[in-house]
């Protein structure tokens, strides 16, 4: 079930009494609420049984959105990773996982290190913008020591398989491939697979890695 936060403009998925939060934001373009958001986050807590907590929440200019649906830019970075640290210092540092979708997920890789957070989650990283490969957004991953899961489509236009491999990640860094997955890790109908089953891939994916992170196998 989730339940809204509305001092903080939170949603929860799992109990309060985790031992371990993951705490999501949203890609440049759809809510905390979105299809792609609410899946995993609901998914991710029915596979914890009680053992993490989904946490989300908004971007400033998506907080503006809502209010008057009026569809905005992101905000500058500077606010983007401001909003980053309000939210892990309000859910405290101490055995929580960061991460989201695309934006949200970079964004993230960009405080995590300074933060001390347990670990770090990327569904769909944006290696480049889409159409410019040359314009690459390597340089935190290069560096990374936090543990960290990715988890990218082989055919995503802002990184694919055969760039990915190419470039000098940290060893901190884990990247679970989903196979024909675009950007929202969805396959091509001419594969046979569902979006349900590619969703439920990479969500036994996050969910492998943060039974790693509490130490179990």
């Amino acid at each position: 079930m989730t339940e809204p936060h509305a001092e903080l403009d939170f949603l929860f998925n799992g109990p309060a009494s985790a031992p371990l939060t993951l705490a999501l934001a949203h890609g440049a373009g759809g809510p905390m609420d979105s299809h792609f958001m609410d899946a995993f986050a609901e998914g991710l807590a029915a596979q914890g049984r009680g053992r993490w907590r989904i946490v989300r929440f908004e971007f400033p200019y998506m907080v503006a959105r809502r209010a008057d649906g009026r569809k905005r830019p992101p905000n500058p970075e500077s606010m983007l990773l401001a909003a980053w640290r309000g939210a892990i210092a309000t859910l405290g540092p101490e055995r929580l996982v960061i991460g989201g979708k695309s934006l949200g997920g970079r964004m993230a890789s960009m405080v995590a290190d300074e933060s001390g957070v347990a670990g770090l989650v990327c569904l769909g990283y944006p290696f480049h913008p889409t159409g410019k490969p040359e314009k690459l957004r390597v340089a935190t991953l290069a560096g990374l020591k936090t543990p960290t899961l990715i988890v990218q489509g082989t055919r995503d236009p802002f990184g694919n398989e055969v760039e990915v491999q190419r470039y000098p990640l940290s060893p901190a860094v884990t990247v679970h491939w989903i196979e024909d997955g675009d950007h929202n890790l969805a396959p091509r109908k001419s594969t046979g697979r569902s979006v349900a089953r590619t969703w439920t891939e990479a969500i036994s994916a996050v969910g492998d890695f943060l039974s790693r992170l509490q130490g179990g196998p």
